[in-house]
């Protein structure tokens, strides 16, 4: 129940993880294999999102994707706001405040109501915004914003926007291109079955071209095999955003794990994690506890949190030796089932919290 911390290891990812090193041992290297794996891992991606295969570099963290991007942007003329809202993961608001050197300033909207609001992005961004930065899904709770709203409104506006995808791709349809943003990241370790070493960023294929990130390195290249170290040529795709040697294990593991999500069905997992929400919502009421955020008001992935008195690590760890595998984060217990889900998952799940908190 905690795939919004770590996905599960599943038979078809243990397959890839073997088949990776059975090639490493039996060939010491093999590059030309492993390099189709990568791109092969980017192709997959590239189909979650409703992208094109030259729109996505491969890259190590959701850290590093939103680095840069960063490092691409120019924060020293009129436009030198970044605006981003209270619902970041750390690791985002980290990125954009390590801008200030170059002249960036950062704006928060706020969470009215325990979620982002399209209102507080309305009065925050302005002609001084060069990007806005959103979570799709908010780590905490689950809670998700409307991103083609948020696209329009900082495009009418004259800015970028970067959205941070690591909550919700895997847990329903995305189409980069129905909702118009500019660039969108995720990891795989938690809701796309993979593991941690390799995220992927989408970068509109119209917006290529015109970025040249600082944060580079050979694979960043059009060719990266030239091995010319006095040129600093860029790939006239996405991958002019990667930076040094890919993660190869990360690949095989993570391509295997979102393949598994497309063989499944993004439409038939959407729907299912949504009645495992609306499931978890009820019980978790009738249950006594309290849901951190708006609940079923807006639209959620199946993360879904209650308020934890005290010390939530410790239930954690409770909940653990009772055989529920939860994730706290603060003042919230997150439960996080995926499409091999079971109803009878979340009973015992809930029933377990609800022991634990009338215990604590």
């Amino acid at each position: 129940m905690n795939n919004c911390s770590q996905a599960p290891l599943s038979d078809v990812t243990r397959r890839a993880a073997e088949e990776f090193l059975a090639s490493w041992n039996g060939r010491g290297m093999d590059w030309d294999r492993w390099m189709e794996e990568v791109d092969l891992a980017r192709a997959t991606f590239a189909r979650l999102i409703n992208a094109e295969d030259d729109e996505i570099a491969a890259v190590t963290s959701l850290s590093h994707a939103a680095t840069v991007i960063a490092s691409a942007l120019d924060f020293g003329g009129d436009r030198h706001t970044v605006v981003a809202s209270d619902a970041e993961f750390p690791t985002v608001g980290h990125v954009w405040l390590a801008q200030a050197s170059r002249g960036a300033r950062v704006r928060w909207a706020p969470l009215p109501g325990g979620a982002p609001s399209i209102e507080e992005y309305d009065r925050a961004i302005d002609r001084s915004t060069v990007i806005v930065s959103a979570t799709h899904a908010w780590y905490l709770n689950g809670v998700q914003q409307d991103i083609a709203a948020l696209a329009r409104l900082a495009h009418d506006r004259g800015a970028l926007i970067f959205v941070d995808a690591y909550q919700s791709v895997g847990t329903a349809p995305i189409d980069v291109k129905a909702t118009g943003v500019d660039f969108l990241a995720s990891g795989t370790l938690k809701y796309l079955m993979g593991t941690p070493g390799i995220a992927f960023l989408y970068v509109r294929r119209g917006r290529i071209a015109d970025l040249r990130p600082t944060v580079t390195g050979w694979f960043g290249r059009e060719n990266p095999f030239a091995f010319d170290a006095t040129r600093l040529d860029w790939s006239a795709r996405a991958t002019r955003f990667e930076a040094g040697t890919p993660a190869i294990f990360s690949a095989y593991v993570s391509r295997a794990g979102m393949a598994l999500l497309l063989d499944v069905g993004l439409a038939a997992i959407g729907e299912w994690n949504a009645t495992l929400s609306r499931y978890l919502i009820e019980g978790g009421r009738a249950r006594g506890l309290v849901l951190h955020g708006p609940g079923d008001l807006c639209p959620k992935t199946p993360t879904t949190a209650f308020v934890c008195p005290g010390d939530s690590h410790e239930v954690e760890r409770r909940l653990r030796d009772r055989g529920v595998i939860a994730s706290a984060r603060g003042p919230v217990i997150r439960l996080a089932p995926h499409f091999y889900s079971s109803l009878e998952d979340c009973d015992r799940a809930l029933d377990a919290l609800a022991a634990e908190l009338r215990g604590a």
